[in-house]
């Protein structure tokens, strides 16, 4: 089992940039493959980018293809989240996700889940 903090969210103005960061408990976060979710208000949780259990596959939603990068330190069993060029579309809460095996991009294949960081990127 493994517990998922989130930090680093805040209020910018769109074009700064942010990192997201999720930090994991217990002794086999190496084990997990990450993710990246949100959700803006009204709307559904949606996929933001994944990452696999040794940090060498990435997958990213079109959406934020060359403007975010998710990257892991597994001896600090953290994952990051850097977005650069922050859009107001980009506004939600971010959630970090855990799932046993290999990188997914569906909400329903993921185990665990962080409380949620705020982002707001004002225009």
């Amino acid at each position: 089992q493994v517990q998922l903090v989130e930090s680093g969210g805040g209020l910018v103005q769109a074009g700064d940039s942010l990192r997201l960061s999720c930090a994991a408990s217990g002794r086999t976060f190496s084990s997990y493959a990450m993710a990246w979710f949100r959700q803006a208000p009204g709307k559904e949780r949606e996929f933001v980018v994944t990452i696999n259990r040794s940090g060498g596959i990435t997958y990213y939603a079109d959406s934020v293809k060359g403007r975010f990068t998710i990257s892991r330190d597994n001896a600090k069993n953290t994952v990051y989240l850097q977005m650069n060029s922050l859009k107001p579309e980009d506004t939600a809460v971010y959630y970090c996700a855990a799932r046993a095996g290999l990188t997914a991009a569906a909400v329903n294949l993921y185990d665990y889940w962080g409380q949620g960081t705020q982002v707001t990127v004002s225009s």
